[in-house]
């Protein structure tokens, strides 16, 4: 297939937190598979809807529909993710938020757009009682993405498939959101599973990380808990998200890459 167009919706993970900042935005995995694309097609556009904090029926509510209108056909590689945000909420309610998700799908689906999807990490460093919700939740997530996947006929891009992924040094400090290189090798799997020129070395776990010391391992989960954990129930605790007053860095489809 020789995609014209891509289309993205979604949430912090699409909109490319926190790769390097280019032009004051993240660039994220989203653009680096652009990048490769545009090499394929000269009249290649590229629109790149999503906004960090987003939740499920925020993406299908505002990004969705615009996102519809730009697809051209089979030719529109169309990827949509949502609802991990959802899943990380304390009132997180599946027989909603699966749903709508899956509902969403379809409405592409009929637009005739090629689709890719993705599944998150159920397997995390994380341990104990924690590390156990965020498995079984994320688990039945998966599931519902691959069965709607199945049903139209949409490309899935599985985290699961390569344990390796689950490597924190692939991880900004927050321990939420990919890094550089975090995106790079998300860009590279996208690229395979498209049939795009890629880096096959995506798939080499790094080298075995040294082991840190107790008493640093308490200071960084200490700077982590201050910088990024308690503002983020804060936030929580009084409604806001990190998306509120945020607008899409690209919102319509342009030439792609952008001259700079």
């Amino acid at each position: 297939m020789s995609y014209t167009r891509l289309i993205t919706c979604g949430d912090s993970f699409t909109e490319g937190m926190t790769d390097e900042l280019v032009d004051g935005h993240y660039r994220g995995w989203a653009d680096r598979v652009a990048d490769v694309m545009a090499t394929a097609e000269a009249t290649f556009t590229y629109a790149n809807l999503a906004i960090r904090g987003k939740l499920v029926r925020q993406v299908v509510a505002e990004q969705l529909p615009i996102g519809l209108d730009f697809v051209t056909g089979p030719e529109t590689l169309f990827i949509f993710h949502a609802g991990a945000n959802d899943v990380l909420r304390p009132n997180y309610k599946s027989d909603e938020v699966l749903p709508l998700y899956a509902d969403a799908v379809r409405r592409i689906a009929e637009s005739g757009a090629t689709i890719l999807l993705f599944t998150v990490l159920e397997k995390t460093a994380n341990e104990g009682k924690a590390g156990k919700v965020w498995a079984a939740r994320f688990g039945e997530f998966n599931a519902n993405v691959r069965a709607v996947a199945k049903e139209v006929g949409a490309i899935v891009a599985d985290a699961n498939e390569d344990g390796f992924l689950s490597d924190r040094r692939f991880l900004a400090k927050d321990r939420l959101h990919l890094n550089a290189l975090g995106h790079y090798r998300v860009a590279q799997g996208v690229l395979e599973k498209i049939g795009l020129p890629f880096d096959a070395l995506w798939r080499v776990p790094l080298v075995p990380a040294p082991r840190k010391s107790r008493w640093a391992q308490s200071y960084e989960y200490l700077e982590w808990f201050i910088t990024y954990l308690l503002p983020w129930i804060i936030r929580r605790l009084r409604g806001k998200s990190s998306g509120d007053g945020r607008s899409a860095k690209y919102p319509n489809p342009i030439p792609w890459p952008i001259a700079r």
